[in-house]
């Protein structure tokens, strides 16, 4: 004889498995944080006059170093500028030629890379070894020389700039484009007749994206590091043009009597770089299909 088994409660719903839902993937703390800062460093690019209506280039002789005040709220440099209005300022030449040498780094670089490792052979071989002289040389250096050569100029630094990233993105896209192209898919595309252009816009390009946007992230806090760097050692954009690299330069020579000069522009500097460090660890995190909740 066989137990009766009592038929399942309707209303017990201990008995009946539930399908797991896979909630929304959360925003991480890092790309928060790092979007934010971007975003208000943009914002401060774009609308300067906004925080300030003061003239970064008006100079008054008779007001060299003065302390902050209620009209100068940072003070006055060797020269009697508002040092607020310059750093205020400072933030549209360290974004513009930061976020555009990036762009075009990336434009120029990744479809090189991603011909290097499509078509292989004799181009592969002459394009990687133009990447690795290159790659030779210190980003820094490259765009020291190119801006010594032919001046300073917002498009003169920013073409110095993309010279030493432009490398550095295509030995990242060369390498995926390499192991994609012996995918099946790809493969399938070639029987069908398809060319190569259409191949790698539609197959390979879109396996890359995210990574490629991350890289460009934290590409970006080096070139604003490179842009500070070369204005640092005069080679940036001449004056009276507000830069946070020119004001550093300018703060060395009174770091015992007034700090502040060169520590407002460094931490100007920090911050930049730190904004878009975090926003490509949280961009990272946010795109990586391996991070999503379970």
């Amino acid at each position: 004889m066989t137990a009766d088994v009592p038929p399942p409660n309707k209303g017990d719903s201990r008995n009946v498995a539930k399908p797991r839902r896979r909630g929304p993937r959360r925003l991480s703390p890092l790309l928060i944080i790092g979007g934010l800062i971007i975003a208000f460093l943009v914002f401060v690019a774009l609308f300067p006059t906004l925080f300030t209506s003061q003239d970064p280039a008006q100079q008054d002789l008779t007001a060299q170093l003065e302390p902050p005040s209620a009209e100068h709220w940072l003070g006055r440099d060797q020269l009697g500028r508002d040092i607020y209005a310059r750093l205020i300022h400072g933030a549209q030449t360290s974004m513009l030629i930061g976020v555009s040498s990036v762009l075009l780094g990336m434009a120029l670089g990744i479809p090189v890379g991603m011909i290097a490792g499509y078509f292989r052979g004799k181009t592969e071989r002459g394009i990687l070894w133009v990447i690795d002289v290159l790659m030779a040389f210190p980003g820094l250096i490259l765009a020291l020389l190119f801006v010594a050569l032919f001046g300073q100029s917002t498009w003169n630094i920013t073409l110095a700039i993309v010279i030493g990233i432009v490398p550095v993105f295509a030995r990242i896209a060369h390498g995926p484009a390499l192991a994609f192209r012996e995918r099946e898919f790809v493969k399938s595309s070639l029987v069908f007749g398809a060319r190569a252009p259409w191949i790698l816009y539609k197959h390979i390009w879109p396996n890359l994206r995210s990574e490629m946007v991350v890289i460009g992230s934290m590409t970006a806090a080096v070139t604003i590091r490179i842009e500070a760097g070369l204005s640092f050692l005069g080679l940036g954009l001449p004056p009276p043009t507000s830069t946070w690299g020119g004001m550093l330069r300018d703060g060395t020579t009174y770091l015992q009597t007034d700090p502040l000069f060169s520590l407002l522009p460094g931490l100007a500097i920090f911050a930049a770089s730190l904004g878009f460090n975090l926003l490509g660890d949280g961009l990272r995190d946010a795109l990586d299909p391996r991070t999503a909740n379970n």
